[in-house]
């Protein structure tokens, strides 16, 4: 197990961030630029981005500048994402480190992490690509999965141990992005 985050394991999930959920969220912006952020780097590194839709009909498609960036969508209705068959089996891909960002960090977020560490799964949990209606509950989130046993992270650490050094090949385009 590397100290660090290792784009060849990686799995980038992004969890509802859907058309009527983002604009009650708390920094709503904020968060969805740091998963379009994660998305394009992830994009540029060969990582692959699996997104998941809550009640789509409901609470609306993916939002736009996610869902061009997603290599796969699974809808769901379960708040975790792991009850979901689809979910578990686009996870059968060789990669063993799952790194988690979306909404809401205190539902959905939150309980598809739980469900990622009870089945033994190694997984970061992204701190400023997550939110929640009130902030409080964002911060519990991240309390109790920390707890639980994912790794907290932020976005520009992730795509910075992604790289591993300023000789990475997609080193200028990423860091284009970051600033």
């Amino acid at each position: 197990m590397s100290y660090l985050c290792d784009a060849s394991r990686a799995t980038l999930i992004i969890v509802d961030l859907q058309e009527k959920l983002m604009p009650v969220i708390d920094d709503g912006a904020l968060v969805l630029q740091r998963a379009v952020l994660l998305a394009q780097a992830a994009g540029l590194l060969g990582i692959p981005v699996i997104g998941t839709a809550q009640q789509p009909l409901r609470l609306g498609r993916t939002v736009a500048p996610i869902d061009a960036l997603l290599d796969r969508t699974i809808e769901k209705t379960s708040f975790d994402a792991c009850a979901q068959a689809p979910f578990m089996a686009a996870l059968c891909n060789g990669r063993d480190e799952l790194v988690v960002l979306g909404c809401e960090a205190h539902v959905c977020v939150l309980q598809t992490v739980l469900g990622l560490l009870h089945r033994q799964r190694r997984v970061k949990l992204v701190s400023d690509a997550i939110g929640s209606r009130r902030g409080s509950d964002k911060q519990a989130a991240i309390g109790r999965a920390c707890a639980a046993g994912a790794e907290i992270v932020s976005s520009e650490m992730l795509m910075f141990e992604w790289m591993g050094n300023s000789d990475h090949p997609e080193f200028r385009k990423i860091l284009k992005l970051i600033k």
